[in-house]
Formats: structure tokens, C-alpha cells, sequence
């Protein structure tokens, strides 16, 4: 098959999707695909719908990849794509939205209050200070639309909480601020779309930083500069079949296709809390779900292969009910 592979983009995590893209280019090559790398920008519409490709692999993270951009050009033009499908994707990526969306499912997430950017510049700092109290610290004050740790600080008195907030601002105009979970920092990846028993449940990565107080850019994507263990070692089998119930939860309640990452982390009760759902996992050396899939005995190549079914299969209601 023909295949383009979007990548790079415009997002603050472009430097990710282009090694994403290249693994994924060298996956295709061995499973005998024709790729192309197409380094997304404002004309990527008309040559897509002029090329003659047969589906596309999205493989860029960020703004205008996570946020239904790329989901809804291909269905515009009828190209089967991989991956969570439009109006899933971007409320996946809208960290505020997914984690309304896991409450109401009953998915374990920790508290949280969101501002617009209009209301800091309006209320000013001193009101978000009085709006957060009932969280307590410390806090976590991330962009609500923005991956890879960008933009994301942590706070531990209200002192600090302006300087959080500008610099979540300067990623997105909507701020999260998130009662902070002390415990165990797990991913969990999951393969697959549909009902519970269509899905394949990577074992978890447990994520200890070796220099950095948190999991921040650096640490995801600098090689060494994290321990990454895959199985968690000394976690109570009974916790991580909870880890594993809650993941699942999470990924289908927010309609996941194709593949997906659960970030969470696990207190000292064994209670797991979810943070996030990436709908678009990395595939760099360094991503956590290439160390599942490693772990799992999966290949990227039998990875990919399993997205390009799944896009295949997904689009096909669409080709039937024409």
C-alpha cells in the first residue's frame, strides 16, 4: 500500500513527530509498504487528495495532530487514517474535557479547576489563588491543550501559582490546575478499538526520573536521563490489575482506536488516579510506548501493521454505507 505518514507539523512537539514518523517510515519499508513522509503544513490537504495514497498514518503529537485537525482533513477527503477517530481524538487531547469525560465514567482522576485565560487577566491572581484553595497543595498547573510535559509546572504554596500559570499560558489559553497525587508514576499502553476484549493491555512502565524532580521534556526524550522498569517491580499484583481495570476504563470511556498511552499515577493506598490519555503515542527510542512494546514482545513493525488494519476496518462502514 501507499502510505503517508504525517508527521512534523507546526506543534511545539514537532522535533517528536519527525523521529515518531521516521520509525514509522522504516516499519512500513520492512512490512512492504510504499511510505512518504509528508512534514504536514497549510497545502497538506490538496496533495493528499491528489496523491493516490491508500491511508495515512498520523504520526504527529501536538496541536494540529492530536487535536482532530488531521482526523477530520482525512475524512473530508476520504482517506482511511489510523488512530482515534475525530471528536474522541481531540477530546482526548483537551486534557480538561477528558478528565470530565473519566469522571463521569467513574474513571479515578484527581481534582481539578480550570481558567481561561480571559478570566486571569480579569480576576487576577489573587481570585485563582482563592478558587483553587479547596484543592490544597501542592498543585499542578499545566496547558490544558498541550503534550509531552510542555508548559507543566508544579506548585507548593500560592506563592508560586502566577509564575505556573504564565507559563501554561504560553502553551494554550485554557490552564489545569490539579490537586497533586504523590506515589508511583506508571504508563500504561493499550492496543486495539472496540469492546474490552479486543483490546491488548501492554504491561505497565513504572517512570523514575534520574535527575529531574519530575518527568518532565528533557527526561522523556533524552536518552538515559530516566529509568524506565517494564514490568514495575514490588507493586501488589492485585494494584496492577486495578492499574490495569482503571486503564481500560479510561480508554474506552474516552473511545480510543487503534492505540493509546494511560498516564497515572498510584498512591500509597494502591489507588491508581489517571492524568491523561495520549491518543497519539511516541514511537522515539525513548517513548514509553515503544518500551511497552518492547517489553511485550511486540515489534513496532507488528504495531504498525495492527494501525493500518484497524484504519482499514474503521473506514470500511463509511465505504459501505456509499
Amino acid at each position: 500500500m501507499r502510505v503517508a505518514v504525517l508527521c512534523g507539523g507546526r506543534s511545539h512537539e514537532r522535533a517528536v513527530s519527525l523521529r515518531t514518523g521516521a520509525r514509522v517510515e522504516q516499519a512500513l519499508v520492512a512490512l512492504g509498504h510504499e511510505p512518504t513522509l509528508v512534514d504536514v503544513d497549510h497545502d497538506v490537504e490538496a496533495e493528499l487528495a491528489t496523491a493516490g495514497y491508500d491511508v495515512a498514518y498520523i504520526a504527529l503529537h501536538g496541536r494540529g495532530g492530536e487535536d482532530d485537525e488531521p482526523q477530520s482533513m482525512c475524512e473530508r477527503i476520504g482517506l482511511p487514517y489510523t488512530g482515534t477517530r475525530s471528536g474522541p481524538c481531540g477530546a482526548a487531547f483537551h486534557k480538561a474535557t477528558a478528565k470530565r469525560l473519566m469522571l463521569a465514567g467513574g474513571v479515578p482522576t484527581p481534582a481539578f479547576i480550570t481558567f481561561s485565560e480571559h478570566a486571569i487577566e480579569q480576576f487576577g491572581a489573587g481570585d485563582v489563588r482563592d478558587e483553587t484553595a479547596d484543592l490544597g497543595y501542592p498543585l499542578v498547573v499545566k496547558p490544558a491543550r498541550a503534550g509531552s510535559s510542555l508548559g507543566t509546572r508544579f506548585v507548593d504554596d500560592a506563592a508560586g501559582l502566577p509564575r505556573a500559570l504564565i507559563s501554561a499560558m504560553s502553551y494554550d489559553s485554557e490552564v489545569l490546575v490539579e490537586r497533586h497525587v504523590t506515589g508511583r508514576e506508571l504508563s500504561v499502553a493499550i492496543i486495539g478499538s472496540g469492546d474490552v476484549d479486543d483490546l491488548r493491555v501492554l504491561p505497565a512502565v513504572e517512570i523514575v526520573p534520574r535527575h529531574a524532580d519530575w518527568f518532565d521534556y528533557e527526561s522523556r526524550y533524552t536518552h538515559g536521563e530516566t529509568e524506565f522498569t517494564c514490568p514495575p517491580e514490588g507493586i501488589d499484583p492485585h494494584v496492577l490489575e486495578l492499574v490495569k481495570d482503571v486503564c481500560e476504563a479510561a480508554y474506552q470511556t474516552l473511545d480510543i482506536s487503534g492505540c493509546g498511552r494511560v498516564d497515572l499515577l498510584v498512591d500509597e493506598d494502591g489507588q491508581p488516579w489517571v492524568l491523561e490519555v495520549a491518543p497519539i503515542p511516541g514511537l522515539t527510542e525513548t517513548s514509553l510506548m515503544t518500551i511497552a512494546c518492547e517489553a511485550a514482545g511486540v515489534s513496532i513493525e507488528d504495531l504498525v501493521a495492527s494501525l493500518l488494519d484497524d484504519a482499514l476496518a474503521q473506514a470500511q462502514p463509511v465505504a459501505d454505507e456509499d
